[in-house]
């Protein structure tokens, strides 16, 4: 039997291989993922948002979180909740992602510049 905790823990490291296809980066670190909730017996419910309502990356970002989390060890269930309050904001990004973020569009921006 595996314990909550660490099936948290591993299903909050296989979330940080789902990559939204919009902004290039995951969806822990883009702070996307509200909560993980594991029961005793491997039921995991993950709540999350996307950067909007209405966002086209939706129905793949649900698709590939109940993907990734159904791979883990010990899952016996995924149920993938999406909510939009509170809604999403970039200061819910970790710091190293929002420098990331700033610093490739700030990049990108100059005259002359490809991103």
């Amino acid at each position: 039997m595996h314990e909550a905790g660490d099936i948290a823990a591993r299903v909050d490291d296989c979330l940080r291989l789902v990559i939204d296809p919009e902004l290039g980066e995951n969806v822990v670190d883009l702070g996307l993922i509200y909560g993980i909730a594991v029961t005793c017996d491997g039921a995991v419910r993950i709540t999350m948002t996307t950067t909007m309502k209405g966002c086209p990356a939706t129905a793949f970002l649900r698709d590939a979180v109940a993907t990734c989390v159904t791979q883990v060890d010990g899952v016996a269930s995924v149920d993938v909740d999406l909510v939009y309050d509170p809604p999403w904001a970039p200061e819910m990004m970790t710091a190293n992602t929002s420098l990331r973020f700033k610093t490739r569009h700030v990049a990108a921006a100059r005259p002359g510049r490809q991103a």
